[in-house]
């Protein structure tokens, strides 16, 4: 009888794991782009209005008179389209976003997903490198708050050996 119980709580501790992660904030678009920024900064063109979910860390924003753009250096996604800052980066973009951003919901270095239409790519310079920034027409966008990048992950550690934890 005890041998039977074992699979169902490995089951029931296997699904309360998964649970804790939270669900994506997009659903992706039937024209999604499974490229990166700096697969699209190659061949714009290639991927001209496909539809992106993209996300990273705010390098800055700037307010121009009808639309602010806001240059991010993207990471991948993690399951709840989180940025993971602990990956390599995946080049930069500009998110357009239509009318004036309040650069405080945005300041240097908020970690935050969009979502959005690709509108071509502007050359610029990143320092005195002259880069590629792929163009974003954002019609959703999150900053992410401290709280929700922690939120999800599992305080439960397997292993073997033996551990002391001090508090």
């Amino acid at each position: 009888m005890r041998l039977l119980h074992r699979p169902l709580l490995a089951s029931i501790a296997l699904l309360s794991l998964a649970a804790c992660a939270p669900a994506p904030i997009y659903k992706p678009a039937p024209d999604a782009v499974a490229a990166v920024p700096f697969e699209v900064a190659r061949s714009p063109e290639r991927f001209a209005n496909g539809s992106v979910i993209w996300g990273g860390r705010v390098v800055g924003v700037n307010n121009l008179a009808d639309r602010s753009e806001i240059e991010i250096l993207a990471y991948p996604l993690d399951s709840s389209q989180r940025p993971k800052v602990g990956d390599t980066g995946n080049g930069r973009f500009i998110a357009v976003m239509h009318g004036f951003v309040e650069p405080m919901a945005y300041p240097d270095g908020a970690l935050v997903t969009v979502a959005g239409k690709l509108n071509g790519s502007r050359a610029g310079k990143v320092g005195e490198a002259d880069y590629v920034f792929p163009l974003v027409n954002v019609t959703q966008a999150h900053a992410w708050t401290a709280e929700e990048m922690r939120s999800g992950r599992s305080n439960v550690h397997f292993g073997v050996g033996l551990g002391v934890g001090i508090r």
